[in-house]
């Protein structure tokens, strides 16, 4: 990673920042999350790649060894038992860069994620 990726503006800039190989993972990242969270906003929140709707999706981020992924407590806690391989913390699985990234299993917590953000945002409109 380049020194001051934190001073990015957009998540092309921030992807941009990575070797070539990191690069073609944050890109595909980007666009099997796009592809399941098509209305997020793209920005860039805490220093990194962020999708949001009404509150933040997901955000995801690269770094020496792995990939991090954000999808909230409520997401690694809904696909526990499928994460259980990767190390996990409060809301974050972390996957190496050396092993496949299971692009499957981001899109369906972005999914999900995307689901509970509409049902949290409707009930707050009653």
């Amino acid at each position: 990673m380049k020194k001051g990726l934190k001073t990015c503006m957009t998540i092309d800039e921030y992807i941009a920042g990575f070797p070539e190989d990191v690069q073609v993972i944050l890109k595909q990242m980007r666009a099997v999350i796009r592809t399941a969270a098509p209305d997020a906003e793209e920005k860039i929140n805490y220093g990194i790649p962020t999708f949001f709707t009404t509150e933040n999706l997901v955000h995801f981020a690269g770094y020496k060894h792995h990939v991090g992924f954000y999808p909230s407590p409520s997401g690694i806690e809904h696909f526990k038992r499928e994460l259980a391989n990767y190390e996990l913390s409060r809301g974050t699985v972390r996957f190496p860069l050396d092993k496949p990234i299971p692009y499957d299993l981001v899109a369906r917590i972005t999914e999900f994620r995307v689901k509970e953000s509409r049902e949290r945002a409707q009930a707050k409109s009653k």
